[in-house]
């Protein structure tokens, strides 16, 4: 990883003119240090991140444009343009836009672990299915959730 240098990153770009997709949200890194990890997202309507944990990482959102429903630690809450969502690491969470209108956030880690090569796996993907982004995740330290029981 280099080491970061002062500067500005443009609005719309991202390192390296990166843009990924991963489960049909657009991710645009904007810095990359060993400690830290940041990117724009977009998540249009009806996307979502499913139930998930950081082992070994503290995750951020700061919601920009429209409004996100969480399922933080068992309870949902929502969040708009504006707020925080602090996500410590160890701690459940899943993220959805259940609106009409797409959601963009910036999102930040710390440290960055292995999550910037998950994101290029996941993107580099022919096709997102559930099994394989769950078993790519497991590699690089992100332990996605099983569905609850039906009727749950």
């Amino acid at each position: 990883m280099k080491p970061m240098t002062a500067g500005v990153t443009p609005a719309g770009q991202g390192i390296d003119g990166i843009s990924w997709n991963i489960l049909g949200q657009t991710y645009v890194p904007k810095h990359l240090t060993e400690s830290s990890f940041s990117w724009h997202a977009t998540f249009p309507p009806g996307t979502f991140v499913p139930p998930h944990i950081h082992p070994n990482q503290d995750e951020f959102i700061y919601v920009l444009e429209g409004r996100f429903e969480l399922v933080l630690d068992g309870q949902e809450v929502g969040a708009g343009p504006g707020d925080l969502i602090r996500l410590p690491r160890g701690v459940p969470h899943g993220i959805f836009n259940k609106s009409d209108a797409a959601t963009k956030c910036v999102f930040w880690v710390s440290p960055t672990g292995p999550l910037y090569d998950l994101f290029w796996g996941i993107h580099s993907m022919a096709e997102q299915n559930p099994g394989d982004v769950v078993a790519l995740a497991a590699k690089h330290e992100v332990d996605f959730l099983p569905p609850p029981p039906d009727g749950a």
